[in-house]
C-alpha cells in the first residue's frame, strides 16, 4: 500500500540556491542533526523540531552515520516517514568516516567502508537513496582516486545522487577533481565547513580558488559558533546550554573563553550585539546567521536546534540579509578585525577594479 501524503511542501518566503555547481537547489537555512536530534533530543521533540521546521520552508535535513552513533539517521528517518513528507520534496545528507563501531574497516573512506556505510545509513534511514551523500573527513591512509571511484559507484548505483566534502583542505578537494577529470568520473560538488564570524581563514581565504574554478559550494555548520555568537555565554556557562551539555567536547574552547583570547571573542559578540540591536532591530543571532548567509558561497547554513521554537526564531535571518550593506559590513569588520589578508601579489600593480581578474 502506497504511503499516504500527509503534507506537501510548501517553501513559504524561503529563498533557494544551487548546491554549488550542480542543479540541485537547496534552501538559504536547513536543518542538522549534529549533538541534538537523536542526541540530546529523542522521541517526539525530534518531530516537533522537523514539522516545524518544513512548515516554514525547511526541506532539507543533514545528519551522518557518526552522528550519536547512527542514532541521529534513526531519529530523523523514523520522522520523515511518520510525518507523511513526500521523498520528492526533500533534501537528505547524510556523512560518511567516523562509523557506528571502531573495527579496521569501520571507518575511513575505503572503497568498503563507503559503499557499506552507505547501505547501513540508507539502512538506519529506511531511505532508498539519499541527495548528497559527504565525506565526513580526508582519509588519507586511503588513495584519492579509491575514494573518488568508490563515491562514483554509489552514485551510479542510486544510493545517492551527489557527493561531497567536509572539512576537507582545498588541495584534498584540487586533488580529487584532478582524479574524477582524469578518470571521467563525479567529483564532489560542495564542502560542509565550519564557517562564523570568528572562523574565516579557511572558507573564505583557502577555498577562494575552489570557488573560482569548480564553482563548489559550501553547506556551513556551526554558524554561531556553536553558541558564542548568540550571546549567551557572555557572562558565563548556563546550565542548559550546549557547552554545559557537552562540556567534554568543548573542554578546549571552555577553557578558552577564560584566557584573554576567549575575552576579546566575548568582547566583540557584545560589540556585534549593540550594532544588532541598533542599527538593524535584530539580535546578533540574526546577524550572524544573516552575515554568512550573505556569502554568495554560502550554498545553505545548517541550523541546529533542540527546540521547536530555536527554528522559528533562527529564521528571522532571513529579514536581516537585505539590511547588510556596504556599510553594515564595514562596521561588522571594524569589529571582528579578523578579515584574511589577501593573497600576496609580491609587489605588481593591481588590476582594474572593473575588468576581468
Amino acid at each position: 500500500m502506497s504511503q499516504v501524503v500527509k503534507t506537501a511542501f510548501d517553501p513559504k518566503n524561503m529563498p533557494f540556491r544551487r548546491l554549488g555547481p550542480s542543479g540541485l537547489r537547496v534552501p538559504v537555512f536547513s536543518l542538522g542533526g549534529w549533538l541534538t536530534l537523536g542526541g540530546t533530543v529523542i522521541g517526539d521533540p525530534v518531530k516537533e523540531i522537523i514539522k516545524v521546521a518544513f512548515e516554514n520552508g525547511i526541506n532539507m535535513f543533514d545528519t551522518a552515520e557518526g552522528y550519536a552513533q547512527g542514532r541521529s539517521e534513526i531519529e530523523m528517518g523514523r520522522v520523515i516517514k511518520e510525518l507523511g513528507y513526500r521523498r520528492t520534496d526533500l533534501v537528505i545528507t547524510t556523512k560518511l568516516f567516523f562509523g557506528t563501531r571502531k573495527g579496521p574497516n569501520d571507518t575511513g573512506l575505503s572503497r568498503k567502508h563507503i559503499i557499506e556505510g552507505t547501505q547501513e545509513s540508507l539502512e538506519r534511514m529506511g531511505l532508498d537513496y539519499v541527495d548528497v551523500l559527504f565525506a565526513h573527513r580526508p582519509d588519507y591512509s586511503t588513495p584519492m582516486e579509491e575514494v573518488v571511484r568508490a563515491f562514483n559507484y554509489v552514485i551510479e548505483k542510486g544510493w545517492a545522487f551527489y557527493w561531497a566534502t567536509s572539512e576537507w583542505s582545498a588541495r584534498d578537494i584540487e586533488e580529487a577533481y584532478h582524479v574524477a577529470e582524469k578518470l571521467n568520473l563525479i567529483p564532489p560538488i560542495a564542502e560542509q565547513c565550519q564557517h562564523h564570524m570568528l572562523h574565516r581563514e579557511r572558507p573564505e581565504k583557502e577555498y577562494a580558488p575552489i570557488y573560482r574554478k569548480y564553482g563548489v559550494g559550501t553547506t556551513v555548520w556551526s554558524a554561531l559558533a556553536s553558541g558564542l555568537l548568540t550571546g549567551k555565554y557572555n557572562n558565563g556557562i548556563p546550565p542548559d546550554s550546549r557547552f554545559a551539555a557537552h562540556s567534554d567536547f568543548f573542554k578546549d574552547t571552555l577553557n578558552s573563553l577564560t584566557q584573554e583570547e576567549g575575552q576579546a571573542k566575548i568582547q566583540k559578540v557584545k560589540d556585534l550585539t549593540t550594532l544588532a540591536e541598533t542599527e538593524l532591530g535584530c539580535s546578533v543571532t540574526h546577524l550572524a546567521l544573516a552575515w554568512v548567509a550573505k556569502n554568495p558561497n554560502t550554498s545553505t547554513v545548517i541550523l541546529g536546534a533542540s527546540k521547536p521554537e530555536q527554528v522559528v526564531d533562527n529564521l528571522k535571518a532571513l529579514e536581516v540579509i537585505p539590511k547588510l550593506t556596504p556599510d553594515i559590513l564595514d562596521k561588522i569588520e571594524a569589529i571582528l578585525q579578523n578579515k584574511p589578508a589577501p593573497a600576496a601579489t609580491f609587489g605588481r600593480p593591481a588590476l582594474d577594479a572593473y575588468g576581468r581578474l
